[in-house]
């Protein structure tokens, strides 16, 4: 979210080309007055827009709220989020707006203001009749506001008497917003140029915080490197997505629906695709033939090799591009890159401070009372292994407009919402205080502190937030003593740092969890120089897309285009067996894991699934920086079955080429039941149950289990390793410890007796 909401604060308006004849609806639209009606929920359908337009509900979610937004106080307000893509423009818009409010209120003096990018476009007054009920009143915005990124802002002015000395904070001010608050949206599509400078645009839209999903139109039985330079485009594509769901399905024709991306050769192109000549290696924008209202951005080469310069050059050179063809003559991919140094992690051999972490530095500072929580992301690798020290160091500097008396404010600071620390906030005093450090941060009092918080290793994993939540009491003392005037403020300092340089790089893998949450091992290094995707022999589109999406997570882990990486059929696996491999295990490519045999955890053939049988433990922490786990679980057997319904699974084990080498292979019974594990990769909440070395996908109900042996990746110093051995075996350890304590005592024996005997003169 965090690019998305650097956009909104820009407050940049676009200019588009829009037909006369459209810009005449436009301007002959309603007056600025908008109207508020009262209607039903089964009353909220819009009208079916004309041809040329699509209509978009985005919910309370889509628009950046989660959960039900509460609005306290006689002034509170809250924003949501919207953004409106290049290539279309809102012709009408619609707020269904559902809410509760307090039955306690002045009504005549209370209501709720709407008000879009700053222009106030209604007003919903309370009344005593709907008073704590849920109710909807339906808000017509005036699409002349939009613009290209939007904050729909609702505010409460309530009061609950007529008495001046009403207490701001009372408890009987209150209206919560109910999560089924919808935003309907009519668009029209506008035309854009055919130009190669609007890239990423139409295809991958920063305006739009939804899906990512472009179709990639490629030829029947595509050549390995062909659909290489399809994987390093997608990856591309995934890096910019950044924290949306991505999707790239395959055609082998262009699709009238959509933006696609088409990689052409003389005698390769895709159905409805025609380039009357290819002279190299070029990149060009033109109309799709199957919807000239949408564009096809088309790779051409006359071999693989140019498709692929010309795909290296699109995700490397687009800056430089302009015109709606562009012709390639060489691509330079630079050094090689370093083991984590992904763009998208946070540096782990210094400290890294909270300015390297955010886009904006707004998004360190809040106002009110009762703000929302700064929230500060923070990617790291997966395999930082605390042996000696369980804690992270974090230096927090904040500052904070300070209240006049000591009263229940504070500070609390969480890491993926769990509690680690929480603060009072002091008042400013005349005495001096080396932590207390007055500064002008408004007209009135504020205060600066620095404090040192050592994070449970535990709490932290490959991908967390954190977060820091201000609540500023209220200042009141008396019946009649008001707030103070000036608003109350809070920052985290931008100097503020977290620091994983005391940590290893050490993993017992597979871990799934470590490929869900990061594409560890694959990710270490971000442009996937020791990585491949094995695929079948005769891919199908969906064998295809399975890649493609693969490798755009990949590029959404890492920050950065998979410009390194192998693509091999299965009949060449031979000429990747020194990488970590990923295999889309269907056709072809599942006879191979058949091959490996009862040296896989899980085994899935047509019609018949193979499973090792193995004591399992409930591990809540499994995926957390929390020490190597070195439970000895037995085999108990093996199994096989005969099932007539769906399966997937994902499936980790060590490669049989290589020691200390990963295999990560995506399988199921049937082809198309491997879109479950694409669907699992796009949900949170289904990715965090990802773990041990195999996971299973029934649809929607999913189950990781360990059950393959397991191997360790990276280094320890000598004494990590001795640490390492000792903890596993709890009896050597305390022997070890006697004999120290022995060593120790026998050692200051003989120097106390040494010293005695000086003195007596001997």
């Amino acid at each position: 979210m965090t690019s998305f909401m650097s956009g909104l604060r820009c407050g940049c308006i676009r200019m588009v080309v829009v037909p006369a004849a459209f810009l005449f609806s436009l301007t002959a639209g309603p007056a600025m007055a908008q109207a508020v009606t009262s209607a039903p929920a089964s009353a909220s359908a819009v009208a079916t827009p004309p041809a040329g337009t699509r209509t978009q509900v985005m919910t309370l979610a889509q628009m950046g709220a989660n959960y039900p937004i509460p609005l306290r106080g006689v002034d509170q307000d809250r924003t949501l989020n919207v953004g409106i893509r290049l290539d279309e423009v809102v012709t009408a818009a619609r707020l269904k707006l559902v809410f509760t409010y307090s039955p306690s209120l002045v009504y005549p003096l209370s209501h709720l203001k709407i008000r879009l990018n700053d222009e106030v476009v209604a007003t919903i007054p309370f009344d005593q009749e709907h008073a704590g009920q849920q109710i909807t009143r339906e808000v017509d915005l005036d699409p002349r506001f939009f613009t290209d990124f939007n904050r729909i802002n609702v505010q409460m002015i309530a009061h609950y008497t007529l008495d001046h000395c009403e207490d701001p904070y009372h408890s009987s001010l209150w209206a919560d917003i109910s999560p089924s608050t919808t935003l309907t949206l009519t668009k029209a599509t506008v035309a854009l140029p055919d130009n190669l400078s609007l890239l990423p645009a139409p295809f991958f839209d920063r305006r739009d915080n939804s899906r990512v999903t472009v179709p990639f139109v490629l030829p029947a039985n595509a050549d390995p490197a062909v659909l290489r330079a399809a994987g390093v485009v997608a990856s591309w594509l995934g890096a910019l997505a950044s924290y949306r769901e991505i999707r790239f399905p395959v055609s082998r024709t262009a699709p009238g629906d959509a933006h696609a991306i088409a990689l052409v050769m003389p005698g390769a192109m895709p159905d409805g695709i025609r380039i009357d000549k290819i002279e190299g290696a070029s990149v060009r924008v033109m109309p799709n033939p199957a919807n000239p209202t949408r564009k096809l951005l088309v790779l051409a080469g006359r071999n693989p090799k140019e498709l692929q310069l010309a795909a290296d050059a699109l995700v490397l050179g687009r800056a430089a591009m302009a015109g709606a063809s562009t012709s390639v003559q060489s691509v330079d991919l630079g050094k090689p890159r370093q083991p984590y140094d992904a763009p998208a992690w946070a540096p782990v051999d210094r400290p890294v401070l909270f300015k390297e972490l955010v886009t904006d530095p707004q998004q360190l500072q809040v106002a009110g009372t009762n703000p929302d929580a700064i929230r500060v992301n923070l990617r790291v690798p997966a395999d930082l292994f605390g042996w000696n020290d369980r804690s992270v160091p974090l230096n927090v500097r904040y500052r904070y407009t300070a209240p006049s008396t000591y009263n229940d404010s504070v500070l609390s600071i969480d890491v993926n919402d769990q509690l680690v620390r929480s603060y009072r906030l002091k008042p400013l005093t005349t005495q001096s205080d080396e932590n207390l450090v007055s500064v002008p941060l408004l007209s009135g009092g504020s205060a600066s502190v620095s404090n040192e918080i050592l994070i449970p290793a535990f709490r932290v994993g490959s991908n967390n937030q954190m977060q820091f939540q201000f609540n500023m009491d209220s200042q009141k003392t008396g019946l009649c003593a008001s707030t103070a005037a000036n608003v109350a403020r809070a920052a985290i300092d931008p100097d503020s740092s977290i620091d994983f340089s005391g940590f290893s790089h050490y993993a017992a893998l597979p871990n799934l969890a470590f490929f869900a949450n990061s594409g560890y091992p694959f990710t270490r290094l971000a442009d996937l120089a020791d990585s491949a995707v094995v695929i079948p022999d005769a891919p199908t589109t969906l064998d295809e897309e399975t890649m493609l999406t693969v490798l755009g997570h990949m590029g959404k882990w890492t920050g950065l285009p998979s410009l390194r990486v192998a693509v091999a059929p299965a009949r060449a696996i031979d000429t990747v067996k020194d990488r970590d491999l990923v295999i889309i295990g269907t056709g072809s490519a599942a006879r191979i894991l058949a091959g490996w045999g009862k040296s896989l955890p899980l085994l899935i053939e047509r019609g018949k699934t193979e499973i090792a049988l193995r004591d399992q433990r409930s591990h809540a922490w499994s995926n957390w920086l929390s020490g190597i786990d070195e439970e000895d679980v037995s085999p108990a057997g093996r199994a096989i079955l005969t099932a007539d319904g769906p399966l997937a699974a994902l499936v980790g084990f060590e490669s049989p080429y290589q020691q200390r080498r990963s295999v990560v292979a995506i399988t199921a019974t049937t082809d198309d039941r491997v879109r479950d594990v694409l669907d699992v990769l796009e949900d949170p909440g289904k990715v965090a149950q990802i773990r041990g070395d195999i996971t299973v996908i029934h649809q929607r109900d999913l189950e990781g289990l360990r059950l393959g042996d397991r191997y360790y990746v990276g280094t320890l110093p000598w004494y990590g390793r001795l640490w390492m051995r000792m903890a596993g075996h709890p009896a050597i350890l305390a022997i070890a410890g006697i004999l120290a304590g022995l060593i120790v005592a026998l050692a200051l024996f003989w120097a106390l007796g040494r010293l005695a005997a000086r003195r007596n003169g001997g």
